[in-house]
């Protein structure tokens, strides 16, 4: 193979030829052997990828060498394209370095100018190819725009502003919903549990980008200090992020015991905690641009998905905010979906606390005592029980209202929500109780990205990096990737032609 010339190629690689001759010959030289190796690496990297470059430069311009005349080319509006003009030219912008790409293109007085081996390449309406985009997508979901621009100059040498990375990234997640509303999960067993969670996670956005009921209440604020903010003072600069969670889980029977040791004892030596159910299938959303219903709706669709004939035990868990529970219950409703909802307990074991603080002085071991005697009792479905209890305790002993703000507060959402505390059900018929899937999910999803110092998010990159990184997080940005070039192709070439014989290479 090693005289082997592609058809119509004659001295269309000599240029490539002779940089990789260029390459081999330094490579070859004497001289080069007291190079380190670190310099060598570089040298080769550079001039390797210039190799890369004109080799992919090289075979554009075979293309257009061999592009022959199509006798037929209409638009999607109906108009034979049949005036051909050669040697248009447009850059492309690869992870080897720019190109140029020379084709045909058809015209018609009064028709926008086609370009069907546009369409052979797939190529962007952007002038940086999928190839920087995709990278784009996977730098700028891991760190700031900026470092996802130096990542890709390091990387290909192609240097981007962050405002492109940024423009790029935002292009990248454009099929995010569509990809998962046309993929169809397999199918599982109707004892295995679908469960959701739900959850939101501030972030610090610019005035523009905030929800107009927060950027009013931060231009109306009245502070009380001019240098900084007092205690119990915000500054009205984040949006909330809700973020939806559905995954499948195997049952898995439990006891209050297996929940809450009792302190300084765990559990008996013969009779280790059995474990929580085992989850399978985490799928993530987020949206800074949603609010909580539709968040909730883009999770109910995804249950939806696995379980259409709604065969399945659906179970939701949430940290107790009115707002979601409404949605859900209306969301349930609304698609015939009998759903079954906790409020994560260890967000009620946390309101025990508050209550434990009334009685009992900081550090008191006593208090741990009384917090899981409590929590033991609210896991046996015995919540009333516990709020009537830290009433009457606080009431008989005189508490005053300052002193008893704890327990009263405790009381109070124990007697509120009760609907969603069935603990006691939700144990021995093997579901979870806790919400540590979607907490995981602020922190990393969000926190870890979104929260950079110094950082003030606009609206649409907020979004795009959010969908990209619950994308990432699910494992499926590969498999979404090649669905998104697919989509790309019909949004931007297929839709230009009347039928998809104009488009045949």
């Amino acid at each position: 193979m090693s005289g082997y010339v592609p058809e119509g190629a004659a001295g269309v690689f000599d240029r490539s030829v002779e940089l990789f001759r260029s390459l081999a010959g330094m490579l070859g030289d004497p001289a080069t052997d007291q190079v380190s190796h670190g310099e060598l690496e570089e040298q080769v990297s550079e001039r390797g990828r210039e190799l890369l470059r004109q080799l992919y430069q090289d075979q554009l311009d075979l293309r257009a060498a061999r592009e022959e005349r199509r006798q037929e080319v209409a638009g999607a509006d109906g108009v034979d394209r049949t005036r051909v003009e050669k040697g248009r030219q447009r850059q492309l912008i690869t992870v080897f370095g720019p190109v140029t790409v020379t084709r045909m293109t058809y015209r018609a007085p009064g028709a926008a100018s086609l370009h069907p081996a546009d369409a052979v390449l797939n190529l962007p309406v952007e002038a940086h190819s999928h190839g920087i985009r995709r990278q784009a997508a996977i730098e700028a979901v891991r760190g700031s725009f900026g470092e996802a621009a130096a990542a890709i100059e390091r990387s290909t040498g192609v240097k981007a502003g962050k405002r492109q990375v940024e423009a790029l990234a935002r292009a990248a997640a454009v099929d995010v919903d569509a990809f998962y509303a046309d993929r169809r999960p397999g199918p599982s067993s109707d004892d295995v549990l679908l469960v959701m969670q739900f959850d939101g996670k501030g972030i610090v956005m610019r005035p523009e980008a905030l929800r107009e009921a927060t950027a009013k209440a931060a231009r109306t604020a009245a502070r009380k200090l001019a240098t900084r903010l007092s205690p119990g003072e915000k500054n009205g600069r984040k949006r909330m992020a809700e973020l939806g969670c559905v995954y499948d889980a195997t049952p898995a029977a439990r006891t209050a015991a297996d929940i809450i040791a009792r302190p300084a004892r765990g559990p008996d030596p013969g009779e280790p905690r059995k474990a929580g159910p085992v989850v399978t299938g985490k799928w993530l959303t987020g949206s800074v641009t949603r609010d909580i219903p539709q968040v909730i709706k883009m999770g109910f669709s995804e249950a939806e998905r696995r379980d259409p004939a709604h065969a399945r035990t659906w179970v939701v868990l949430v940290d107790g905010n009115k707002q979601q529970i409404e949605a859900i219950g209306a969301e349930a409703a609304c698609r015939g979906v009998k759903v079954t909802v906790l409020i994560d307990f260890i967000h009620v074991l946390e309101y025990c606390w508050r209550a434990a603080w009334s009685f009992f002085e900081p550090g008191d071991p006593d208090a741990e005592v009384w917090v899981a005697g409590q929590a033991r009792k609210i896991l046996e479905g015995r919540s009333g029980q516990v709020a009537a209890a830290i009433r009457r305790r606080a009431s008989t002993y005189g508490y005053s209202a300052a002193e008893r703000e704890g327990a009263d507060a405790c009381a109070s959402y124990l007697t509120a929500k009760k609907p969603c505390l069935d603990y006691a059900t939700a144990l021995s018929s093997g579901w979870p109780i806790a919400t540590g899937i979607i907490e995981g999910a602020c922190r990393h999803i969000v926190k870890d990205r979104m929260d950079l110092t110094g950082a003030r998010w606009g609206l649409a990159g907020a979004e795009a990096v959010l969908t990209l990184r619950a994308l990432v997080s699910n494992g499926d940005f590969d498999e979404y990737y090649r669905y998104h070039l697919d989509q790309e192709f019909k949004r931007v070439h297929r839709a230009r032609y009347r039928t998809d014989h104009e488009l045949a290479a």
